[in-house]
């Protein structure tokens, strides 16, 4: 169903012959008959007999293997041991089998990453709950949602609370997205149509129902897989060189071979009248000797050997090459195209700065692990600062845990970042949580933008902690926390702090404002005249050795590009933090690239360095217009969105952590450890095996062009 997201859900729920109580038994198994299983298809993995298949595939190997056919021929025509042959064919046998071991060990260590727990879903079977298997839901199931949810199939939402999704995996958001039940007008982009939740994304707030709209290769995320196995995979410069150099060694072999045998067998006829055996068997001598000699037999030994070998070296550095050729490729690559979230970003929101007490703080640290500080001019003592911290942790339903040496936040990562930015100030979220418990609470919505709990607050009192959108927060507001004092909050007042909110928004972060107010009694609203307590602003922020990366880049002659779902502003910001971005460069979202036609967009292409707002046909576009232009092109990401574009850059690269599987099917390259950083250290490396190669091809023809000259 195309326009699901356009239509109420009555229609929707018409159109799949489904109800809000869900499919029986006996239908749900009819529907799984015709549509089949919720999987996704995936390209057909390579076998062991196709890896040692594709090693002999080199014009040079195969020259080498009709010489070793020849020679062999010859000693057991003349009664002898074929020295020779074996000799020939050892080296080929050694390089071959390098090379084998090397991929067929990589493909391994990448249906390692793939092995993930199969995941159920709780859905209405005749409107009684079922936990059933994924791959067996099919359109029209009424599915249920909560907060850790991967979501398996594409839904209608049909009914929702505080729903939000984090959908960075399809769309590069970096943020959860709020959904709604309402329709969304049908032209909207991907990333804008709340009314869905899609396979592959992941609910990280509230709870809701969705019928199902779409499964398996009929998803979003199907269709881009679709689109991944479509994309050929081209050739690396390195097997189009020695495909060139086999094809011009292979032709001077037959020439030089025809011409010599000619004038053997002329000579033969003329002087003898007729051909002798001696004769032809000299020219088959003669024809292996020049294959021989004019090809560097050592040569493919030598560049699996020096492929083998920087393909180990990468392993080490956390860069696991699935093809050995791509180890060369990185040497040669130009441009770097690389998606935001999770790549150059940490992927985990981060509190950068905060308005309290009429002043603004920096808190350093970046992530979701708990270290860093405040600097400014400020006095942790006071009750402003205090009690904005306890409304950071108490008006919250994040939790901040370790987990295996890492801290990772469960629930919304917006409210995590909160929590973290307060235990950077000394405050112990579990501990402040046991110490005052939630008494009630308003919950947030998308159409409310705030959240407000109740709590027992010591000499306080029973107090009321607010958050939420800055503009919503101030309405509520009729007095300021101030310098240790309540102030009534004046128009000049409000003027300044919606002044500070738009600073902290031109510099792209996400803003969230903090009140509170005593409670006496009983009042019949608790959301008004409330004290306003300050500003925490929030963004992804970048990888500290990114930027470094991205300088490396610059150094050595490689471009970098950010391709993002994100909003131009954030994209922006990051890029010039980043130094992606420099004066007189161009910025183009989806919408604006949708209204440039091919040849004006390959004649602006190298002037744009920041694309937000795009998506995965946008992303596979860039990476073409690079090539048309000459470009060895790679493809950084992580997401599903980026998978297409990864497959058709000169390297695809993948992320090993937080990388989809569809992404990985598609890569050359996976990093490891999900570090930026790391493919520039790749490529460094890359530029020295390539380096290394050239000269031992000049040193071996120049000694080969000797033997030519000799045996002629």
């Amino acid at each position: 169903m195309r326009d699901a997201h356009a239509r109420s859900v009555d229609e929707v729920l018409e159109a799949l012959e489904s109800s809000p109580s869900g499919l029986s038994d006996e239908e749900a198994r009819r529907r799984l008959e015709k549509y089949g299983y919720n999987e996704l298809a995936v390209e057909k993995r390579v076998s062991a007999l196709s890896l040692w298949i594709n090693q002999f595939r080199s014009p040079l190997i195969l020259i080498l293997l009709a010489a070793t056919a020849i020679s062999y021929a010859v000693s057991i025509i003349e009664n002898e041991f074929p020295v020779d042959s074996i000799l020939i064919f050892a080296i080929v046998l050694a390089a071959s089998t390098l090379g084998f071991v090397q991929e067929y060990r990589a493909e391994r260590a990448i249906e390692a990453l793939r092995k993930l727990l199969t995941p159920s879903i709780t859905v209405l079977r005749s409107g009684v709950e079922k936990v059933i298997p994924a791959r067996e839901v099919v359109p029209g199931d009424v599915i249920l949602v909560e907060a850790g949810d991967r979501v398996v199939a594409d839904c209608r939402i049909i009914e929702c609370r505080n729903l939000q999704v984090n959908e960075a995996a399809l769309t590069g958001e970096s943020t959860p997205v709020e959904k709604q039940v309402e329709p969304v007008p049908s032209e909207v982009s991907l990333p804008d149509r709340r009314s869905m939740i899609y396979a592959g994304t992941v609910v990280t707030y509230g709870k809701g129902r969705a019928v199902v709209v779409a499964t398996g290769m009929r998803t979003e995320l199907g269709k881009i897989a679709k689109e991944v196995i479509g994309i050929e995979v081209e050739e690396t410069p390195l097997e189009r060189r020695m495909r060139e150099l086999g094809g011009v060694l292979g032709k001077l072999v037959i020439g030089i071979c025809a011409l010599i045998a000619a004038a053997l067998i002329l000579e033969d006829l003329l002087i003898v009248g007729k051909l002798a055996l001696e004769t032809a068997v000299e020219v088959m001598l003669f024809a292996t000797a020049l294959a021989v000699a004019v090809i560097p037999e050592a040569l493919p030994a030598i560049v699996t050997g020096t492929l083998a070998i920087g393909m180990r070296e990468m392993a080490k550095r956390n860069a696991l090459v699935r093809r050995m050729p791509a180890v060369e490729t990185l040497g040669c690559v130009t441009v770097i195209c690389s998606d935001k979230t999770g790549t150059l970003t940490r992927g985990e929101m981060t509190v950068k700065k905060i308005y309290v007490d009429g002043r603004v703080l920096e808190v350093t640290g970046s992530g979701y692990e708990p270290r860093g500080e405040l600097r400014g001019n400020y006095d942790p003592e006071s009750e402003g600062f205090k009690l904005t911290m306890l409304g950071a942790i108490l008006c919250n339903d994040a939790r901040l845990v370790e987990s295996d040496g890492s801290w990772v936040i469960e629930g919304d990562p917006t409210e995590g970042a909160l929590i973290v930015a307060a235990e950077k100030a000394g405050f112990r979220h579990g501990e402040v949580r046991r110490r005052h418990p939630r008494i009630d609470e308003i919950p947030f919505s998308s159409e409310r933008k705030r959240m407000t709990t109740i709590h027992e607050l010591g000499g306080y009192g029973r107090v009321a902690f607010m958050k939420g959108a800055v503009e919503i927060v101030l309405e509520r507001c009729r007095y300021v926390q101030v310098d240790g004092g309540v102030a009534e909050l004046t128009p000049e007042l409000r003027e300044e702090i919606l002044k500070v909110n738009e600073e902290f928004a031109r510099e792209a972060l996400r803003n969230l404002a903090i009140a509170y107010r005593r409670l006496a009694g009983s009042p019949d609203d608790v959301e008004k005249d409330m004290v306003f307590l300050g500003i925490m602003g929030m963004i992804d922020p970048p990888r500290e050795e990114a930027i470094e990366a991205i300088k490396v880049c610059k150094r050595v002659g490689i471009k970098p590009i950010m391709i993002t779902g994100d909003h131009k502003l954030t994209a922006l910001a990051i890029a010039k933090q980043m130094g992606i971005y420099s004066e007189g460069d161009l910025t183009l979202t989806g919408e604006e690239l949708d209204r440039l036609s091919d040849p004006e967009f390959e004649k602006i292409v190298d002037r744009v360095t920041v694309y937000a707002r795009v998506s995965p046909m946008h992303k596979l576009r860039i990476v073409r217009a690079w090539k048309k232009r000459g470009e060895v092109v790679a493809m950084t990401g992580d997401g599903v969105n980026d998978a297409p574009a990864v497959k058709q850059a000169d390297i695809g690269v993948a992320m090993g952590i937080t990388g989809t599987e569809v992404t990985k099917e598609a890569s050359d390259m996976i990093l490891l450890d999900d570090n930026f950083a790391t493919i520039v250290k790749a490529i460094e490396l890359g530029r020295w095996i390539y380096d290394n190669i050239k000269k031992y091809l000049v040193y071996l023809l120049s000694c080969n062009i000797v033997e030519i000259a000799v045996l002629s």
